[in-house]
C-alpha cells in the first residue's frame, strides 16, 4: 500500500493544485481515464469545503489530503479540523453556509460510489474511493 500525504494552507488557490496532484496519483494507480475528471471534481468540492471550514472555524491548521493506492482500489481522504462538521447537523451562524456544505457533499456523492463522511468535535474528513484496473501483463 503506498501513501502520499499532501498538506496545505487552508486558502481557496491551493485547492487546484490539490486536484492536480489528486489525478496524477490516480492515474498512476490505474484509476480508469474516463473517471480521473469525477475524481478532480470530488477532491476539488472535498478541498473546497475543507477549506471553508477551517476559514469559518478561524482554523491555521493545514488542510489534509492523503490519497491512498491499494492493491484493487484508490481512496482519497480529505481531512479538516473544523468542529462540529457534522453532515446534517453542523452549526453555523447562517442557514446559507449550512445549505453550502450540504451541496458539497451532494455533489460529491453524485460524483463518487464509495463516499465515506465522518465529523466530530476535533474535525472530520471524507473519504472517497475507486476501483482500479490492473496494469496489462506484457509477455516476453
Amino acid at each position: 500500500m503506498a501513501t502520499v500525504e499532501l498538506r496545505f494552507s487552508a486558502l481557496p488557490e491551493h485547492v487546484r493544485t490539490a486536484r492536480l496532484v489528486a489525478a496524477a496519483v490516480a492515474r498512476r494507480a490505474g484509476v480508469e481515464e474516463a473517471v480521473l475528471d469525477e475524481v478532480r471534481l470530488a477532491v476539488g468540492e472535498a478541498c473546497t469545503r475543507a477549506v471553508g471550514l477551517h476559514q469559518l472555524g478561524g482554523i491555521s491548521a493545514p488542510v489534509k489530503v492523503l490519497l491512498i493506492e491499494e492493491e484493487k482500489q484508490f481512496s482519497i481522504e480529505v481531512g479538516d479540523e473544523a468542529p462540529h462538521a457534522t453532515p446534517g447537523g453542523r452549526a453555523s451562524d447562517g442557514d446559507g453556509e449550512a445549505d453550502e456544505d450540504e451541496m458539497g457533499l451532494a455533489v460529491i456523492s453524485g460524483l463518487v460510489d464509495d463516499v465515506e463522511v465522518s465529523a466530530g468535535e476535533h474535525g472530520g474528513s471524507i473519504k472517497m474511493t475507486w476501483p482500479t484496473t490492473p496494469p496489462p501483463t506484457i509477455l516476453v
